[in-house]
């Protein structure tokens, strides 16, 4: 099926939305000090151990992903991925200094539990365009489709494998990650449902 040039502009405008939303949500839910969101521990341990920033740490770990993805099920692999991974990186370190904390804890962590929910949605919503994955998406995908697993199974083992390595190399562990692991998979599967719905994608 060729696609006409509406429904591609309309595709690069979500994965473009999509991957701002979630660098978005990543770094508000990193810097509120209950440790990394699971990936964002594997790039804190890289950035402590490298000396590399967040956003560079973010990129090495997506090179390792796509080639993995690209031998094991290329078809994961388009334009979107490439283009996901260059916006969410530069906007994981846009961001990294622009949020704005409380004080007071419970307020820190309903900002992280806000960074988490927008992080999975922007997950959700830039994997429906269907144009290849993001660097993690393309990873999960890719074993859960060619192995007929569910998406969210395969989400939460790779978070916790992530979380370990992270923190082996200095990551911070924390309500965060925990959280993470448990809402990201179900929000990330729900909102690639509804964005394929509302965007008739």
């Amino acid at each position: 099926m060729v696609m006409s040039r509406l429904e591609w502009i309309k595709k690069i405008i979500i994965i473009v939305i999509g991957s701002i939303v979630a660098a978005y949500g990543i770094t508000l839910a990193l810097y509120a000090g209950f440790g990394g969101a699971t990936l964002a521990v594997l790039w804190q341990g890289i950035s402590k151990t490298f000396h590399v920033s967040i956003g560079m740490a973010s990129m090495i770990v997506a090179i390792i992903m796509i080639t993995f993805a690209f031998f094991y099920d290329r078809s994961q692999i388009h334009i979107g991925t490439i283009l996901y991974q260059i916006v969410y990186s530069f906007c994981v370190d846009l961001f990294a200094n622009i949020h704005v904390y409380s004080a007071h804890l419970w307020v820190n962590a309903l900002i992280m539990l806000l960074g988490i929910i927008l992080f999975a949605m922007g997950t959700g919503i830039y994997a429906a365009a269907s144009l290849g994955r993001g660097s993690y998406e393309a990873l999960t995908f890719s074993l859960a489709d060619k192995n007929g697993w569910q998406v969210k199974a395969v989400r939460m083992i790779l978070d916790i494998v992530m979380v370990v390595i992270g923190v082996i190399l200095g990551g911070k562990f924390g309500l965060c990650t925990i959280l993470t692991i448990i809402l990201s998979g179900p929000v990330i599967q729900f909102t690639v449902s509804k964005t394929k719905k509302v965007f008739n994608i």
